[in-house]
């Protein structure tokens, strides 16, 4: 027996929820939301975490996704610090950490992801972080105060960013990673060494191919040991090899897990349970773009999908999730990325502008389709590369995108 009944029920208090929330009241939804979010915080945006908000130049307001009066104004209740503990899918209830049980004609799961801890000797001391809530860069924060060297784990977007945001707080930085370049899983060796070459240009130690074998020190670490024999003195330590999608909540409910990881869900996105959608960094679903089931890890994306899952949701007509999934990033203001793909694999790259001037874009193919584009400072490629993407036909002459004048004439 439920204790009461609302109409859309959002499980996840990050900016899939917010969007997911707000997409409702603009469509027209006049029934009850309720937002469940575990965190203590309302909904915030989450790159200030390791850029504007840990520099102390965002305020902790400035990262909320939507103000604070915002959830009253709309009729959107919020219950943050609570979790939804299993969701029973016949009886169309959850029960809610507090022991309350919601029944909900509607719904979204999008319960995000959770860090990758290392599992090396030392994790335990004192001044070893992991990097995903404001909560966590406050203790940053507080903890590099009176720092002088920080060794970040991961030549990833964490890793690069917060290295970029403590040197600009005055710490000497050095990166371990387990890539020879920043960045190069992602974006390749050209692209990537141009990311290495701007944090090492602002004094930013690199050290890879190379993986930590063990933190050292007396009750709080002091030190770093690597595989490759490197000893690296560290008052603090930020890890950042990646995260995992969090699925505990439907894997317990009887949720089908797809082959990525993440909760199975339709090109509509909606997941095995009728009615109950998913979005955001948990969310794999059958991209209609791309032809191939995908799981995308981005705050754009989880909005993006969170509007399509959201319109869904009202119904009666629904549609597929078809954009093609755009991020960014930047290392402080020394240099900005925008990307749209992704692109796991691909046989070839393509570059347009010059690499030296820190202005260009790389595409990515493969059998001459167009899979993804990285772009530095020519924001206007992108829109040409979404528009090759989404058409999905092999490219007449490839080599087009670096010569032609006019990306827009390129077919």
């Amino acid at each position: 027996m439920a204790d009461r009944r609302v109409e859309h029920l959002i499980i996840g208090g990050g900016i899939a929820g917010a969007t997911a929330a707000a997409t409702l009241r603009q469509a027209g939804a006049d029934g009850s939301i309720l937002l469940v979010g575990r965190e203590l915080d309302p909904p915030y945006h989450r790159p200030p975490v390791s850029k504007g908000y840990l520099r102390g130049v965002e305020s902790r307001e400035q990262t909320l996704v939507h103000p604070a009066d915002w959830w009253t104004a709309h009729d959107v209740e919020l219950l943050t610090r609570t979790s939804v503990t299993e969701i029973d899918q016949d009886a169309r209830t959850a029960k809610l950490s507090t022991k309350e049980t919601i029944e909900f004609a509607t719904g979204l799961i999008a319960t995000g992801a959770m860090v990758r801890r290392l599992t090396v000797d030392g994790t335990e001391l004192d001044g070893i972080h992991y990097l995903r809530a404001l909560a966590n860069a406050d203790a940053v924060r507080r903890d590099v105060a009176d720092a002088e060297h920080v060794v970040l784990i991961g030549g990833s977007y964490i890793g690069c960013e917060v290295a970029a945001s403590l040197t600009e707080l005055g710490k000497r930085c050095t990166i371990v990673m387990q890539e020879s370049l920043t960045l190069e899983r992602h974006f390749g060796a050209r692209a990537g060494g141009f990311f290495q070459g701007v944090l090492e240009g602002h004094g930013i130690e690199v050290v890879g191919p190379d993986e930590v074998e063990r933190f050292e020190g007396d009750g709080r670490v002091q030190r770093v040991i690597t595989k490759g024999g490197r000893t690296l003195p560290a008052d603090a330590v930020i890890c950042g090899v990646g995260a995992m999608p969090d699925v505990m909540l439907a894997r317990k409910s009887g949720l089908e897990i797809g082959s990525l990881g993440g909760v199975l869900a339709t090109a509509e996105l909606e997941t095995t349970m009728p009615g109950l959608y998913a979005a955001g960094d948990m969310c794999e679903y059958r991209s209609t773009i791309h032809g191939r089931v995908m799981r995308v890890e981005h705050e754009d994306v989880a909005a993006a999908q969170a509007r399509t899952a959201a319109a869904n949701m009202l119904g009666p007509d629904r549609r597929a999730h078809d954009e093609v999934p755009y991020f960014f990033s930047d290392l402080s203001d020394w240099a900005s990325l925008e990307y749209v793909g992704p692109a796991p694999t691909w046989e070839k790259e393509i570059v347009r502008g010059s690499l030296e001037d820190g202005s260009f874009t790389v595409f990515y193919l493969a059998d001459r389709h167009l899979l993804a584009a990285l772009s530095v400072n020519r924001p206007g490629d992108l829109d040409q590369a979404r528009r090759l993407i989404r058409a999905g036909s092999p490219l007449a002459d490839e080599n087009l995108l670096a010569e032609h004048d006019d990306l827009a004439e390129v077919t």
